[in-house]
């Protein structure tokens, strides 16, 4: 049987060589209409490719032409780098036989393109990673090299403000889908020479850019050493968003929990820098990824560092107690109308079973189908225009809500559980926590349909186990409180002022802890 499954391996992968082309492995051809030919086969006649052949020098004149791709080049750089300087330097000088030299032509047209951005090119490969990359090529006639000038000018989104992760207080410019803006904004926040960047390319139909970036003498060189083990491994066709990579190079595939944060917002992405993190900038997405992340940082924003360390601590707080409330209400009430009544206020008791009387569905049926019905809603208020998309998850929400109650389907104490349960939801700065806490909640509701309270407390256990069992990049997933680390208690749940945080993660900076020497501030002296 292993022999069999290892032949139609080798069998699929032989026709998988097969049928990757050739064509583009080719070296430069000195004949330029062969050039021509030969990329026009490769790239299949696309319509959206420009050549524009020209004459340089008036006498003993020389073929030459500028090849792009229509979109992805500024044109008026195409124009007034390369063609202009071209036109004026070269074409207007009378070819002697010194100037036939293929040589001394070829640094005599190098020293004629102004453009900043200029590479020698004289493999099919480079040329059309440039060419696809929104760089214009220049062939001569009778030279078996090019160039690949820098003129990428396709329509890019501006920076706006963040869509996903708003603050009150705080910057509000985000990423973008452009590499080399993301890049900026993060430099223009740190200006060390220290910020290093590595990029490399993955996909191999998209040859998306992935650009890693740390702090060299802050970062743990252990974590960039593992950062770039996962991604050489990366062997995909296709790298469309920051999501692709984030499911390949992750600890644990089989968990509910996040344990890659991403975020839009450069500040976000530059403190995380400072710590001692490793910066995962994907071309095309406007979401980075930042590792290694820990359970405590879905529920930290970037407000939090704005404002008074007694406002954000008191913040955090609420925080973990929404989370509680989204992942327990709607099964504690279904345990205790169904096992442990005894627990509920007698005057309470009374009016939950005046209000059930006519309910046909047990508590577990009912909480099933008000949450299902919001989650509905809530899908739809997303994927709708957001006019449209936000009328129909108010007036979506109030009409079914008490049509549920009035047709005597769910009780209107439901309908108060699973609201307060979708409010306590909104409350974390990342959604994809958000998302882990919905699909949780429906096991604790048929634990406690099944078990009651004690099917909760066992859910909580067989939880902690499971998020103690979690590793973000080698390091323990509840850093800093398992293992348990004092000195990073500063910015858990409660956030010291400023000036008590003197010291980096310990598990993630293991080289220059110290982060700042501060003193507690004095008032002024009036005397």
């Amino acid at each position: 049987m292993i022999k069999r499954r290892q032949k139609i391996k080798q069998k699929k992968d032989q026709v998988f060589k097969e049928n990757i082309s050739t064509d583009y492995q080719q070296h430069l051809f000195k004949d330029l209409e062969t050039n021509r030919s030969h990329l026009l086969k490769i790239l299949g006649n696309s319509s959206d490719i420009i050549i524009r052949e020209f004459q340089l020098g008036k006498i003993h004149s020389t073929k030459a032409i500028i090849i792009f791709m229509d979109g992805l080049v500024d044109k008026e750089t195409v124009q007034h780098y390369l063609l202009n300087p071209l036109i004026d330097n070269v074409r207007g000088i009378e070819l002697d036989e010194s100037l036939q030299d293929a040589a001394t032509l070829y640094q005599l047209i190098k020293y004629s393109i102004t453009t900043a951005e200029l590479s020698e090119i004289d493999h099919f490969k480079k040329l059309l990673e440039h060419l696809l990359t929104g760089d214009t090529v220049l062939l001569i006639d009778g030279i078996n090299q090019g160039f690949a000038v820098g003129s990428k000018g396709a329509s890019e989104r501006n920076v706006e403000t963040p869509t996903t992760q708003q603050v009150v207080r705080g910057p509000k410019d985000s990423f973008t889908e452009n590499l080399n803006v993301n890049t900026a904004l993060i430099r223009k926040r740190i200006k060390d020479p220290n910020l290093w960047l590595e990029s490399f390319t993955y996909g191999r139909k998209t040859q998306t850019t992935v650009t890693i970036a740390y702090i060299h003498g802050i970062v743990n060189p252990d974590i960039v050493k593992e950062v770039k083990s996962r991604l050489e491994k990366i062997d995909i066709d296709s790298i469309l968003e920051s999501g692709y990579v984030e499911e390949l190079i992750q600890d644990e595939t089989y968990t509910p929990f996040p344990t890659i944060i991403n975020s839009e917002r450069p500040d976000a992405i530059s403190a995380g820098l400072l710590e001692g993190r490793v910066a995962i900038i994907v071309d095309g997405t406007p979401f980075v990824l930042l590792v290694p992340s820990f359970f405590i940082d879905f529920f930290q924003s970037s407000e939090d560092y704005y404002q008074r360390s007694d406002i954000a601590s008191l913040i955090r707080m609420l925080r973990f107690f929404a989370f509680f409330l989204a992942l327990l209400t709607p099964s504690t009430y279904i345990a205790l109308t169904t096992f442990h009544q005894e627990m509920i206020p007698t005057t309470l008791l009374v009016s939950l079973a005046a209000q059930r009387e006519g309910i046909p569905f047990p508590a577990l049926v009912e909480a099933l189908i008000m949450e299902i019905t919001f989650e509905l809603l809530r899908e739809a208020g997303i994927r709708l225009p957001n006019p449209v998309g936000s009328t129909i998850s108010i007036v979506g929400a109030l009409v079914l809500g008490q049509a549920a109650v009035d047709a005597g389907i769910v009780s209107a104490t439901m309908v108060i559980v699973v609201s307060l349960t979708a409010i306590s939801s909104f409350i974390f700065p990342n959604y994809n926590l958000a998302i882990s806490v919905r699909m949780l909640r429906f096991g604790f509701m048929g634990l406690a349909a099944t078990l009651g309270l004690f099917g909760i407390f066992i859910g909580l256990l067989l939880m902690a186990l499971h998020l103690t069992s979690l590793r973000s990049f080698g390091i323990p997933y509840l850093s800093p409180f398992a293992p348990f680390n004092s000195a990073d208690q500063q910015d858990a749940i409660i956030r010291l002022p400023r000036w008590k945080q003197t010291t980096r993660p310990r598990l993630m900076s293991q080289r220059n802890i110290k982060r700042e020497k501060m003193k507690k501030p004095q008032p002024p002296n009036n005397s």
